[in-house]
This record gives structure tokens, C-alpha cells and sequence, in this order.
């Protein structure tokens, strides 16, 4: 078992850094800040904004001293640990100064990615106010149902009256959801029910639907919706040993080469990555360099898994594969086994048959080989979660 373990954590070289560095001292600005309208919401923010993956206060202080005013979180990200780091960064500054947003959701089918027969939306109204606590704020600017894959939940009603219910009581002031996989039906359905004022979604260069992706998202952008883009790395590197960097600035211009988009949110960890990001804002057109270095990432499978599904009715043993694949691109190319663990163990399975079958029928759209990477990351089954939060 410590082979498996260390096979799989060797991707996180570095991360404990990250952790203990403070931020260097104060230097001249370099970089401008440069805003975009959130749709509807009228809210202003920087067409940069940071995900939910770094874990030093420090760098989240850096990152709204340098002028980024939106932090994603999520009541899920480490059992809601994440949200009251949030809270105590923001804590003492004026609450019109940053944008207080989390996800919240209930219990889904993660094969269908619909909600479960029974399922009551009164229950999101506990769940927002665990995270209001965690984050010690009295409303938030933003409430979000976490990972939506299917239009049918996008729309299920139960769900929608709590929304809406929690908006109008002042708990929330709009309200989203976030995309991972069937982006342009999901948003489509997410215009049409009339509930939701942002989206946040899965774009990036490397989609072999990205052509729809575009057309979906200003279709949403039209409809008055605020585009806010997640995933932009695509999983960060090429290879599973992080020897192929994905260029992180080519690929986040692209994100934000598209009008429509008001923000893009990477998710940095450490001060050299947000000056890196920050430094993008003060020009945003791709160079004929970053453009060849895109065009020649597209030619490698990589890392980043897109969620399409196809794979799932080719598998003989039912085996639920969008979850080991994207179960693998966190623990190789993010860094994160823990976050990694917890993807598979969601998709409600009792391991795969992978060893006893050969060969794999499963023909990826990206080019993965699938027996190969669920054998590989299918080890952090067995490896205690509490060992792989303390390396992470």
C-alpha cells in the first residue's frame, strides 16, 4: 500500500510550500485590473477571480488586496472547512467589498445526474444556512446548486421554489448553479426555467465541443445571465508525472477571449501563480506563441476529462467511469488525492472489475486508456482519507 500511496502523491511535490510561504512584500502594482459586468446582477468584478483550491489565508488575503473581489467556494470542499477559511479571510472587511458566493446541493444520481425520486428542496434551506454560519455573514451576493449535469435537475421544481423562496427572503441575493458536464443542455434548460441569474461552467480550450460550448454561452449571456468559467486549466498538465505544463496564460486568454464570459477562475494555490494570473488582465489577446502552444496541447489525450459520458453504456460492468477519469485529473494533474478519493467514492460503486477484464471495451473521447488510469487511481480506495489530508 505504500507504493500505491506514493505513486499517487508523488503529483503533490511541493504543495506543503504552499502552505507555510507568506507574501512577499509589497511591490508596485504591475498588472490593472480589468472588470466585467456579471450579467443581470450588475455586479462588477475582475475578469480574473480564484477558485477554491488554495489553503493559506494568506494568499486569499493577497489575492483581494491585489484587487480580486470574487472567491468561490463550496459547502463541500473539505466538509465545509473551506467556507470558514473564506469566512475569516473576509472577516472585518466591508461586506461590499467582495462577493460572498458558495454552492450548496442535495443528494443526486451521479449516473443520470438527476435528483432522487422523493428528493425535497426544503432541505437546501439548512444547508444555506450552515454555510451563511461557516462563512459569518448575514446574506450571501451568491447561492449556487454544486455540479449540475442534467437539465432535468437544472429545472426539478422542489428545488427551484426553495431557490427562489431563499432570494426572496434575503438569504440570498441571485442565485446559479455550476456546470461540469452536458454544458449546453444544462444551460439552455437553466435560461429557460427563468430561476437562475449566473451559471458558472466548465470552458476551455480543450472541448471537442467547444463550438457549442460558444453558442450555448451566448445564448445564456443574451438571456441576461452571467457567465463565470471554471475548469479553465484543463487539468493543469498533459502528463500524469507534471512534466507537460498546460500554458496557463494562453489558456485562460482564450477562456476570456470570449465576450461573453465575466469571469474566469483558475484555481491558483501559491503567490507566483496569482501575480501570474493577475499579470494576463493587461492584455488578454493570445500570441501566435500561446495560440501553437493550445494547438499542440489539443494533440495529447492530457488529463482533463470532459464529462461527456459516452463511455458509460460501453462498459459491460456498469462501471461508472466519468468518475475515475475525472478522479484522475485531480490527483495527477491538481495535485489533490484527497479531492480525488472523495470523486470515486461518490460514484457509489464497490471498486472495479478492471483487473478481470481485458480487453477494455470502453473507447474514450479523449483518448484515455480507461482500464489503465481506473487501475491507477482506483488504488486511493484503500488509502485512509485523514493520511491524505495531512499530505495535501
Amino acid at each position: 500500500m505504500a507504493a500505491a500511496a506514493g505513486a499517487v502523491l508523488s503529483s503533490c511535490t511541493g504543495r506543503e510550500t504552499d502552505k507555510v510561504k507568506r507574501a512577499p512584500e509589497k511591490q508596485e502594482k504591475d498588472y490593472q485590473i480589468v472588470k466585467r459586468t456579471l450579467g443581470r446582477t450588475g455586479i462588477e468584478i475582475p475578469v480574473i477571480s480564484m477558485g477554491a483550491s488554495a489553503e493559506d489565508e494568506a494568499v486569499y488575503t493577497a489575492a483581494l488586496e491585489a484587487g480580486i473581489t470574487f472567491i468561490d467556494t463550496d459547502s463541500f470542499y473539505k466538509g465545509g472547512r473551506h467556507e470558514r477559511l473564506v469566512g475569516e479571510v473576509i472577516k472585518g472587511r466591508p461586506r461590499e467589498s467582495v462577493v460572498v458566493a458558495t454552492r450548496i446541493n442535495l443528494p443526486f444520481d451521479q449516473r443520470t445526474g438527476l435528483y432522487r425520486s422523493g428528493t425535497r428542496g426544503d432541505a437546501l434551506v439548512g444547508l444555506c444556512e450552515a454555510s451563511m454560519k461557516r462563512l459569518d455573514v448575514e446574506y450571501l451576493d451568491i447561492l449556487s446548486l454544486h455540479s449540475v449535469s442534467a437539465a432535468g435537475a437544472a429545472t426539478y421544481a422542489p428545488v427551484l421554489e426553495t431557490l427562489q423562496m431563499l432570494k426572496k427572503s434575503g438569504r440570498a441575493r441571485f442565485l446559479g448553479l455550476s456546470v461540469h458536464g452536458y454544458e449546453p443542455e444544462v444551460m439552455r434548460a437553466a435560461v429557460d426555467c427563468g430561476v437562475y441569474d449566473v451559471i458558472m461552467v466548465s470552458y476551455k480550450f480543450k472541448q471537442d465541443h467547444a463550438a457549442e460550448m460558444k453558442e450555448a454561452i451566448a445564448h445564456a449571456a443574451g438571456a441576461g445571465l452571467g457567465i463565470m468559467a471554471m475548469k479553465t486549466q484543463a487539468g493543469a498538465f498533459l502528463d500524469r508525472e507534471r512534466t507537460k505544463p498546460i500554458n496557463h496564460k494562453a489558456a485562460i486568454k482564450w477562456v476570456l477571449s470570449d465576450p461573453n464570459v465575466s469571469t474566469a477562475m483558475p484555481g491558483f494555490t501559491n503567490f507566483e501563480q496569482l501575480q501570474m494570473f493577475l499579470s494576463v488582465m493587461g492584455d488578454l489577446k493570445l500570441t501566435p506563441e500561446e495560440q501553437a502552444d493550445l494547438d499542440a496541447a489539443r494533440l495529447h489525450a492530457g488529463l482533463y476529462c470532459q464529462q461527456c459520458r459516452r463511455c458509460i453504456p460501453q462498459c459491460p460492468h456498469g462501471v461508472f467511469v466519468p468518475a475515475y477519469m475525472r478522479a484522475f485529473m485531480y490527483a495527477y494533474g491538481y495535485g489533490k488525492p484527497n479531492v480525488a478519493k472523495e470523486t470515486i467514492a461518490r460514484a457509489a460503486g464497490e471498486g472495479p472489475p478492471c483487473a478481470d477484464c481485458a480487453p477494455c471495451r470502453v473507447s474514450c473521447a479523449m483518448g484515455f486508456d480507461v482500464k489503465d488510469r481506473i487501475l491507477d487511481v482506483a488504488r486511493l480506495e484503500s488509502v485512509p482519507g485523514e493520511f491524505l489530508e495531512r499530505t495535501v
